[in-house]
């Protein structure tokens, strides 16, 4: 599948007549191919995107199978401008080239002639406010773990999973970890509602999840775009310790991280299983 990661947004320039751009950002993972488009924000519209691909598409010699995107706002109009040409969107927080990009891009706009001045910042997504996992879908028990990376690699991925979101370009070996590095995870016993919580983890798109500190611990769940859930609230010091483990290892294998439910703790059948990786863009 041919991915191009894909961003419209706002940048800090305005035109001639002092009217703001809009600009459309377009890369493969490599940046061996970029399209950058401009036009009166007033303009930027279903038919001005479905243009703007086409051309693209003859700079590339060929057109996606998927647009990545992570900006919320930008995600409806992409799908509007892209389904003309039959170009699925995915909306996904992980598009790193782009992130990179922007990044960059952002610092030269103050330089242009045609730039406002105005407040800019690049990636920000206003995160949603965290709301509790629906009751319906509590598990029994659940707790930090960890996992030699070889020893997850080497077992959990060919388990009969039923429910599962394991990127192949995400496996510790593929990103260079050590195979004794620790992975950590998270592990619900689910128990009757094992399967209703993955059909819904499935639905929701987990992106990471990490602990939150306090009086009041709590693991989160970032998901989708911008939507956050509370996995758990805790009090228990012990569980702090452990929740700050994680964290811990989190940044030993650059975010790598995963989810695992199961119905119980035999270790004898497992209903989802995620790897999941946070910062990566």
């Amino acid at each position: 599948m041919i991915d191009w990661q894909a961003d419209l947004h706002r940048p800090p320039l305005v035109d001639c007549d002092g009217q703001p751009l809009g600009e459309l950002l377009l890369c493969n993972d490599d940046a061996s191919f970029t399209y950058v488009a401009q036009g009166p924000q007033a303009g930027v519209n279903q038919a001005w995107l479905t243009e703007q691909l086409r051309r693209a598409k003859i700079t590339a010699g060929g057109q996606p199978d998927r647009l990545q995107v992570f900006r919320p706002q930008a995600l409806s109009l992409l799908r509007a401008g892209a389904a003309p040409l039959g170009i699925q969107v995915q909306a996904t927080r992980h598009t790193p080239t782009l992130h990179r990009w922007l990044t960059q891009r952002a610092q030269g706009y103050g330089d242009l002639p045609q730039g406002s001045g105005a407040p800019y910042q690049p990636l920000q997504v206003d995160p949603s406010p965290p709301l509790p996992l629906p009751e319906r879908l509590w598990g029994e028990r659940w707790g930090f773990t960890a996992l030699a990376a070889a020893e997850f690699e080497r077992t959990l991925p060919y388990e009969p999973i039923p429910v599962r979101g394991l990127p192949e370009h995400w496996l510790p070996s593929r990103l260079g970890l050590a195979s004794s590095a620790l992975l950590p995870g998270v592990v619900i016993d689910g128990g009757h509602r094992a399967l209703a919580l993955c059909r819904w983890l499935e639905t929701a798109e987990p992106a990471w999840l990490r602990y939150q500190a306090g009086d009041l611990g709590g693991l989160l769940l970032e998901a989708g775009l911008s939507d956050r859930w509370v996995v758990a609230t805790f009090s228990d010091p012990q569980v702090g310790m452990e929740g700050q483990r994680f964290e811990q290892r989190k940044r030993l294998t650059r975010g790598l991280h995963f989810l695992l439910v199961r119905p119980d703790d035999s270790g004898m059948t497992y209903t989802g299983l995620w790897l999941l990786r946070q910062g990566s863009g």
